[in-house]
């Protein structure tokens, strides 16, 4: 169970500190105290380059994409503050709390990506006795294209069973849609909360199988005495960037209404252009 932020600009480089505030930005990195099972983060950002440059290799693009993970949480990771200072048109920032045990290993840090798109979720899938779905004998997609994720968890399968509905030509929000209604068939209680990046474009996926948080969390968060904070734990809200563009995030740090924040409804979508920062909101 983790936390996720995601922002699309209308195409210019803002950094996780410009789209926040400082302060706020602090606050979020603060919960890598309790989301410490390592952090990781994607970003997208136009190049200082001229696009169509070939110095050698690949003809440049006019744009680049970074990836970084650790198994070290944010709060213990210098990178943490270099990169919430990254100009960025898009990007992805995600805390882990592991789920079900499974394993502090690099091969579980978030952001996965493959092909020039990158995901991070937030939830435990698993099936009514607990059992978590990297133990189940018949996945919806083979194990390899699993690995081909770079990751072994639930979440990696998650996001396979996206890039499977990519390859049979879906869109990017139809192939998440998609994903989530196979996966709900068998785990329908489980949370497919999730963020995906590409080049052009950041969906973000508000489908949580329940509402309550579990009291696992809140015991968690009670240790750290920020009980008040696991209030509304699957809930995402969303809110205009003032030089255009959206910010999503999941819950547990500052999002007052008069800020501009809004709930993100369950089982809706949010859809945005990193390239113009034009965004809508639509029923899974």
């Amino acid at each position: 169970m983790c936390r996720l932020l995601g922002y699309a600009t209308a195409g210019v480089n803002l950094s996780l500190e410009d789209v926040l505030g400082e302060g706020i930005a602090r606050e979020f990195a603060r919960l890598s105290l309790i989301h410490n099972d390592g952090w990781g983060a994607a970003l997208v950002a136009d190049s200082s380059r001229r696009a169509g440059v070939d110095d050698g290799g690949a003809p440049t693009s006019g744009s680049f994409s970074s990836i970084y993970k650790s198994t070290e949480p944010a709060y213990l990771d210098p990178a943490a503050n270099l990169l919430g200072k990254q100009g960025a048109r898009g990007a992805l920032f995600h805390l882990r709390l592991a789920s079900s045990n499974l394993p502090l290993i690099i091969e579980n840090q978030q952001p996965f990506s493959t092909d020039g798109i990158a995901f991070i979720h937030n939830g435990d899938i698993s099936d009514a006795d607990g059992r978590n779905i990297v133990h189940d004998p018949d996945l919806p997609v083979s194990r390899e294209d699993v690995l081909s994720t770079g990751g072994k968890s639930d979440s990696a399968i998650y996001f396979a069973v996206v890039l499977h509905h990519l390859s049979e030509g879906k869109t990017l929000p139809e192939a998440v849609a998609a994903a989530i209604a196979d996966l709900r068939r068998r785990y329908p209680r489980s949370s497919y909360n999730c963020m995906v990046q590409t080049e052009n474009t950041l969906v973000v996926a508000n489908a949580a199988g329940r509402r309550e948080t579990s009291p696992r969390i809140v015991e968690i968060y009670r240790r750290f005495g920020l009980e008040s904070r696991a209030e509304g734990y699957r809930v995402l809200r969303y809110r205009d960037i003032r030089e255009g563009g959206v910010v999503v995030a999941s819950s547990g740090f500052p999002q007052d209404e008069r800020d501009g924040w809004r709930e993100l409804p369950n089982n809706h979508m949010l859809v945005a252009s990193n390239r113009t920062g034009k965004y809508d909101v639509i029923p899974l």
